[in-house]
């Protein structure tokens, strides 16, 4: 069993396409594109943290359904556009949902935006939000971006995360 983290998968929304130059005709091209890159990287019993935002759908049964469709079990960080309660995402098959970041492994952030982590801090921080944004690297030796126009479109497993940010603190 591995930890992925993806964010920002946008499902049903055709402005994040023009906004982000994304790589797909519609919201339908985008879906099928989104959902084989995350099963050929994720397996049934795998775990992932999606950081934010990861529907437009306003509909428990599509986000069920597109859910459903994922391998893993999935856990939400809600994101600026995930306006719904906490509730309803359980109900799409979200089995963890914070409103909140969350302290994970107990030492990085799990988060939809970047939080300020200096290097005095015993953190590092793990987010979504920021797209393709010039203003913030993929990656540092205090956080990793894993905003989905930065991940070829697939989620990132947590091994990988590690080793870039253990890498870039020496």
């Amino acid at each position: 069993m591995r930890t992925f983290f993806i964010a920002d998968t946008h499902f049903g929304d055709a402005d994040i396409i023009r906004y982000e130059n994304r790589p797909f005709a519609d919201t339908d091209d985008m879906e099928e594109k989104l959902i084989a890159g995350w099963n050929e990287t994720v397996g049934e019993d795998d775990n992932v943290f999606v950081l934010g935002d990861f529907s437009a759908y306003k509909s428990v049964g599509r986000n069920t359904e597109l859910a459903c469709r994922l391998n893993g079990h999935k856990s939400l960080i809600l994101g600026n556009h995930d306006i719904v309660t906490e509730d309803f995402w359980y109900r799409c098959g979200f089995e963890f949902v914070s409103r909140y970041p969350i302290i994970y492994e107990g030492f990085w952030i799990l988060s939809h935006e970047p939080v300020y982590v200096c290097r005095n801090m015993p953190y590092a921080n793990i987010f979504g939000h920021v797209h393709g944004s010039q203003l913030y690297k993929d990656y540092s030796e205090q956080s990793y971006c894993v905003s989905v126009e930065r991940t070829d479109y697939r989620p990132v497993p947590f091994d990988e995360i590690v080793e870039k940010v253990t890498n870039n603190r020496k």
